[in-house]
């Protein structure tokens, strides 16, 4: 296939990249830069000049609590962009797969979201996402709606990254406990994306790691695997104030892939082990 991946110098488009290339498909990686989200010419231009079968759309504006202060920006990236974007597709008869994200949900209870359970964002963020969503939904019926959480990769800024960082001048850190939800590898991610956008299994999924942590667990983990002597002491959201409100669940239910016949992804603890290891390897 010709797969065009968007956003492909973040975390995620990265490693779709190098996935989607080692399968042998003609991959063409744009970033903002080459392909505005805002700038329907130029968008339009890129297809037609790419021809793609497949659309992987990673980019967005992913800055969660500047978004608060920047609303009609995220909006018109991560909405009317995305709009635009599956209008192209649907004009090209090419699939789309639109990477979304558990904060389109309310963050309630201590269940797993279902695909097609209630949603009802709590942030501007998981409001322009949904808005992306429906988008797809409206002009499409060759899509795949992918939504992750709590991600994390060699190529951008992570949890992971930023907890080895302060384990080098802190010796106690405080974490909120009260949120929960499942870290989520793009090495791990990435191959499945592929498996899908090989398919014609179109319809909503979730995709993390297996298992849920806290914030605080994930940090835990992430000083014992990497062999770094920090203690760390749970809290509540409260004590850790941010200007975009944080779901406290965030976990997401896998039965969609199962039902598909896809592989879940491994366990979020081996997922760590690797991470790290590939960040060794960096020399990071």
């Amino acid at each position: 296939m010709k797969i065009l991946i968007t956003g492909a110098t973040g975390q995620l488009g990265h490693d779709c990249v190098e996935e989607c290339r080692a399968r042998g498909h003609e991959v063409h990686g744009v970033s903002s830069e080459l392909f505005p989200l805002s700038d329907e010419n130029v968008m339009r231009a890129v297809l037609e000049a790419v021809e793609p079968d497949a659309i992987l759309h990673a980019a967005a504006y992913t800055a969660v609590d500047k978004a608060e202060d920047e609303p009609s920006l995220c909006r018109k990236i991560n909405a009317a962009g995305t709009e635009i974007l599956a209008r192209l597709a649907r004009a090209r008869d090419a699939k789309l797969l639109y990477v979304s994200t558990d904060y389109v949900f309310p963050g309630t209870g201590d269940t797993p979201y279902e695909t097609n359970a209630l949603t009802s964002p709590h942030n501007v963020y998981g409001a322009s996402k949904l808005a992306g969503e429906e988008a797809v939904q409206q002009h499409l019926d060759k899509y795949f709606i992918v939504r992750i959480s709590w991600v994390f990769g060699a190529h951008g800024h992570n949890f992971v990254k930023t907890m080895l960082d302060l384990s080098k001048t802190h010796k106690s850190l405080s974490i909120v406990a009260d949120q929960i939800g499942s870290p989520t590898y793009t090495r791990d991610l990435a191959p499945l994306l592929a498996d899908m956008l090989e398919s014609e299994k179109y319809g909503i999924y979730h995709a993390t790691n297996e298992g849920f942590c806290s914030w605080a667990k994930f940090a835990a983990e992430i000083f014992r695997q990497a062999g770094a002597d920090v203690n760390v002491t749970s809290v509540p959201s409260h004590m850790y104030p941010t200007k975009a409100v944080r779901p406290k669940n965030s976990r997401l239910s896998k039965k969609s892939l199962d039902d598909a016949g896809f592989s879940r992804l491994p366990p979020w603890e081996d997922a760590v082990g690797r991470f790290l290891k590939e960040l060794k390897q960096a020399g990071e």
